[in-house]
């Protein structure tokens, strides 16, 4: 087996890295779920849109779900010339009419936030099933920037706006109900969820096709509750008589590819300081955003302020940096086993998932290649990034 170390000594620009092996145990994992609990599992492009590797994904999920039309289309384009009956759902908090005309001919469902919406456009969509996405009033996540349930929250119509619309509208263009309340959260979580949900919609749901449990069920983490996520699919549909549509991103990314790039300089001010070709601003979000601090092979996760409990064998400690101008674009404080010289690789674990789709130019700072090591062994960039990419943004 390829090690990623040998290659990325040979890279000599960033590169994320998508590890085929590892996307297909997760699609695996996923793939065991539908087939025990019934339910239908839609890849979230939000979280994972490396489209260079649909024709695997595509032989184990049912299609994709979509937040507007360059998604959907890319759905189109790239997972369903592998999967031909594969389906297409697209939510949007507010649609214009151009978008619903453009993705009303291949979208089997979509979506809509509000009553308004789903009046304003349902004669555009003859062969479209229409869903609304509800807000149960409960939701565990946290921080707050990832809460859709909060106070004032703009995704999901409220049980008193949706019972309120009633007295005027009727559900009789309506296929299914959506919610989306999870982020990286367990199959308990989703238990105590859906009592909510029921409480305030369940006694909607007769004569609806199906219900979407929305995405963030971090089904592929080593301590998920498969076996209840089941369950409680199973005893859903067995009491409603609904279809269920899971839409996981990152669960399908988890853990399957990484990051690479090296260390420039090196100075020093109050700690030592590794100033990398890596930005957690503009390639890795999710750090700065979240945030957290992403794991990097072969070191520790420290704290420079407190060095007492360093671990044993690690002692050279060092703040790894960006190119950027921006002062908090940070990546971590790190201890190492060896001392990092000018030149070293920097292998940054788990950057597949909301990195490619997130990240950005500023400070003209130059998109990471995307390459896939194959199961085989075989080693491809797929795609290169250049000034070309960054002034067509621009102007």
């Amino acid at each position: 087996m390829i090690d990623i170390k040998q290659i990325a000594k040979k890279l000599k620009k960033p590169c994320y890295i998508l590890e085929e092996e590892k996307l297909e145990k997760n699609l695996k994992i996923l793939q065991y779920v539908r087939e025990k609990s019934g339910a239908k599992i839609l890849l979230a492009l939000k979280g994972f849109a490396f489209w260079s590797s649909f024709k695997m994904v595509a032989k184990y999920l049912d299609g994709i779900t979509a937040s507007g039309f360059y998604e959907a289309k890319l759905g189109l384009e790239e997972f369903r010339r592998h999967k031909k009956d594969s389906i297409i759902s697209v939510f949007s908090p507010a649609f214009k009419q151009k978008d619903i005309k453009n993705i009303a001919p291949f979208a089997n469902h979509i979506i809509f936030n509000s009553f308004n919406q789903m009046i304003k456009y349902h004669h555009l969509l003859k062969n479209v099933e229409i869903g609304l996405r509800v807000n149960p009033m409960y939701s565990e996540v946290n921080p707050e920037i990832y809460n859709p349930c909060i106070q004032g929250s703009r995704l999901g119509i409220n049980p008193f706006e949706f019972s309120k619309a009633l007295e005027i509208y009727s559900l009789k263009n309506v296929s299914g109900l959506h919610f989306h309340t999870h982020c990286e959260q367990n199959s308990d979580a989703l238990k105590r969820t859906l009592e909510h949900f029921i409480k305030y919609f369940g006694k909607y749901l007769n004569g609806l096709k199906w219900v979407n449990f929305g995405g963030g069920h971090h089904i592929t983490r080593e301590d998920y509750d498969i076996d209840l996520l089941i369950k409680i699919i199973k005893d859903f549909k067995a009491k409603y008589n609904v279809d269920v549509y899971l839409e996981p991103g990152e669960a399908i990314g988890w853990k399957c590819g990484v990051l690479v790039g090296e260390v420039v300089d090196l100075i020093h001010n109050t700690f030592d300081i590794a100033i990398t070709d890596l930005s957690a601003a503009t390639h890795m979000p999710d750090c700065l955003e979240m945030p957290y601090t992403p794991q990097i092979r072969d070191s520790k996760i420290i704290d420079l302020n407190n060095l007492q409990d360093l671990p044993k064998d690690f002692k050279y400690c060092y703040r790894l940096g960006s190119p950027s101008c921006l002062a908090g674009d940070i990546i971590g404080d790190y201890a190492f086993r060896d001392s990092l010289e000018i030149g070293d690789k920097i292998i940054i674990e788990d950057m597949i998932h909301y990195t490619i789709v997130k990240n950005n130019t500023f400070n003209g700072i130059p998109l990471p290649s995307l390459a896939i090591l194959k199961k085989n062994g075989d080693f491809k960039i797929v795609k290169k990034f250049n000034y070309k990419d960054y002034k067509r943004r621009n102007g």
